[in-house]
């Protein structure tokens, strides 16, 4: 199946993807803040670059869109079918790389939580992280 954008439209909407202060990570820092939680954003001292980071509960947040970093059974990670070796690649070194820093922040002491762009609508989501976040 060929792509429904010209390449220069393609090129152009992919390069407006951001990877900070997405849609999803605005609501889940509003979601914490409003809850009470403090936290600092995208700490580089730490292994992966967490969107959020509570110290006082050693906990980070990732929130991570479900094509970038592969998805699971998600309907919005799909494999495009222009380029698609390239896509494939880039997506498994995502994971790898995600997979690496989850395991140097638990060595760590970190709890970690991952939240999936496709799960910030999903109602009890947001709130099951709350929970995760009280009973420590």
């Amino acid at each position: 199946m060929a792509d429904v954008f010209s390449k220069a439209k393609r090129s152009w909407l992919m390069g407006r993807v951001r990877g900070k202060d997405t849609l999803p990570e605005r609501r889940v820092r509003s979601f914490l803040h409003r809850h009470g939680f403090r936290f600092r954003l995208h700490a580089s001292s730490l292994p992966g670059k967490p969107d959020v980071v509570m110290a006082k509960h050693r906990t980070v947040v990732f929130v991570n869109g479900c094509f970038f970093h592969g998805h699971r059974g998600c309907k919005r990670a799909t494999t495009p079918a222009t380029n698609r070796a390239f896509w494939t690649r880039k997506i498994e070194r995502n994971k790898e790389r995600d997979a690496r820093a989850i395991r140097a922040l638990r060595k760590a002491g970190w709890r970690v939580v991952t939240v999936w762009q496709c799960e910030v609508a999903k109602p009890g989501r947001l709130e099951r992280v709350l929970e995760t976040l009280r009973t420590r």
